[in-house]
């Protein structure tokens, strides 16, 4: 059993654009206390830093011995090297997503982990998102599921596939709603701009019957986040910025809300816009004090990283 911690003392390895969201969210946060940034370029940890107010360093390693958690908040390339430094010297860690460049380094992260007694959290985003939350209520067995997530280009994470950088985010919260193996995995990819697919497509059959279709572009010349699922009695619409659900619900009797589809009623649902990030780092720090297991596991994190390796594979198949 880890100590009690009355003021988590954390840290955020990773001082760019995200990270620096991450450590100020931190620093605003009652629970915890922001021990230090640490960023290879000096420069940019101490920036950072002075904003948060608290300490920089160049070397993730100056945190050891002085935080309880951390933030990793690095390339996807240091994920893995990063992560066990902190595993082995018992550091609770938030590991923004994908989790790791391979299945390997997951499964040591995850073994790591559990010798240590240490918690992983994934950064999966979305399942903060207040609509997504919703959604749980809503949702039972999802016979059809289309999401698309488009975006505007923008020069960072293009060191990874559009699958690994954009698509996973709906490959986890599809993964969170169909309970069931995939039976087959389809999809293409394009590179246009980068060296990896910067628009990709996946189709993906599981073994309960359930379908899903889905396409993410980092290169689209408008942004948009969406996802509708379809089961036996409704139609589910989600718009992930607005933090809206429409839902289509087959009804007995008469249309009473002027519902073009006969036999239907529809809701139009509103979520108080949140701060899905401050949702995510509170739900991490809550983990790491209560010892309970995170909203998105390691394991979790695994499984939405071996379909998007499987969806990457496709597309090289296509290529060749």
């Amino acid at each position: 059993m880890k100590r009690s911690i009355k003021k988590l003392r954390v840290g955020v390895v990773g001082a760019g654009y995200l990270g620096k969201f991450h450590a100020q969210k931190y620093a605003d946060m009652d629970g915890a206390e922001l021990v230090g940034i640490a960023d290879i370029e000096r420069a940019r940890a101490e920036s950072v830093a002075q904003k948060a107010g608290s300490k920089a360093y160049s070397n993730h390693l100056d945190l050891i011995g002085k935080v309880d958690a951390v933030s990793i908040v690095v390339p996807t390339s240091a994920h893995f090297d990063v992560s066990r430094d902190f595993l082995e010297n018992s550091v609770d860690i938030l590991l923004e997503k994908p989790m790791t460049t391979t299945l390997n380094q997951a499964d040591t992260l995850i073994k790591l982990a559990r010798e240590k007694n240490c918690i992983i959290q994934v950064g999966h985003l979305e399942r903060f998102n207040p609509a997504i939350v919703g959604l749980h209520d809503i949702v039972k067995e999802p016979g059809f599921i289309e999401a698309h997530r488009l975006g505007i280009y923008k020069p960072r994470c293009t060191d990874v596939s559009v699958v690994l950088d954009l698509m996973i985010h709906d490959i986890d919260i599809i993964l969170s709603f169909v309970k069931s193996n995939i039976r087959s995995v389809s999809a293409a990819g394009v590179p246009v701009i980068s060296e990896h697919a910067d628009i990709a497509n996946a189709r993906l059959e599981f073994e309960n019957g359930c379908v899903a279709n889905i396409t993410a572009s980092r290169i689209s010349m408008k942004n948009e986040r969406k996802i509708r699922l379809f089961q036996k009695d409704a139609y589910i619409s989600v718009d992930f910025p607005n933090h809206t659900i429409v839902v289509v619900q087959k009804k007995d009797g008469l249309n009473t809300n002027s519902s073009p589809v006969p036999g239907t009623d529809i809701q139009n649902l509103s979520f108080t816009e949140g701060d899905a990030l401050e949702e995510e780092i509170k739900s991490f720090v809550n983990a790491v004090v209560t010892r309970r297991p995170p909203k998105v596991t390691g394991e979790m994190g695994r499984s939405a990283l071996e379909l998007a390796l499987n969806i990457v594979d496709r597309m090289s198949l296509l290529q060749k």
